[in-house]
């Protein structure tokens, strides 16, 4: 079974961007619900479980629940409900080659998507959802080329800290 590309993975609700969340968490850091759970600091898994199958969750528990999944899937569906475009904040170093070859070949993707559409050979969802990525890619990189000149320091990413 190949390995789901988390970079690109896109939410259509907030209870959705739950669930991935939790599954980012599974998969990539081996932690179980309850696990997650207790390093948000509930007393009781059941909370979590509760806001889970209600698909709501308080606003200040929001950050704690991604830091403790790892994933900010939610933070994401939030900024793009309200029609924002949601990007990581890149570090200023630069990109391989391989990194500018896949962005070409999903602006090459998106593009005979938008075509498909307008040829009503593909639905809006689809078509909306691989040219949010191709922008979204766009946009990390014309921040990166930004930051070039002055790259930050490293210290909070996943390979530090693991």
């Amino acid at each position: 079974m190949a390995k789901r590309n988390w970079k690109r993975v896109r939410t259509a609700s907030l209870r959705e961007a739950m669930e991935l969340c939790l599954e980012f968490a599974r998969e990539r850091h081996n932690r179980s619900v309850d696990r997650v759970a207790d390093l948000m600091g509930l007393s009781s898994k059941w909370t979590l479980y509760k806001w889970l199958e209600s698909g709501r969750i308080p606003a200040n528990m929001i950050r704690p629940f991604e830091h403790a999944c790892g994933a900010t899937f939610m933070t994401g569906w939030i900024g793009m409900s309200a029609h924002k475009l949601v990007i990581d904040i890149p570090q200023g170093k630069a990109a391989s080659d391989i990194e500018i070859s896949e962005l070409q070949a999903r602006l090459a993707d998106a593009m005979g998507q938008l075509i498909r559409f307008y040829k009503g050979e593909a639905s809006a969802d689809q078509t909306v959802a691989g040219l949010t990525d191709v922008i979204s890619g766009l946009a990390w990189h014309r921040e990166n080329v930004s930051r070039q000149a002055a790259p930050e320091l490293d210290l909070f990413s996943e390979e530090n800290n693991g």
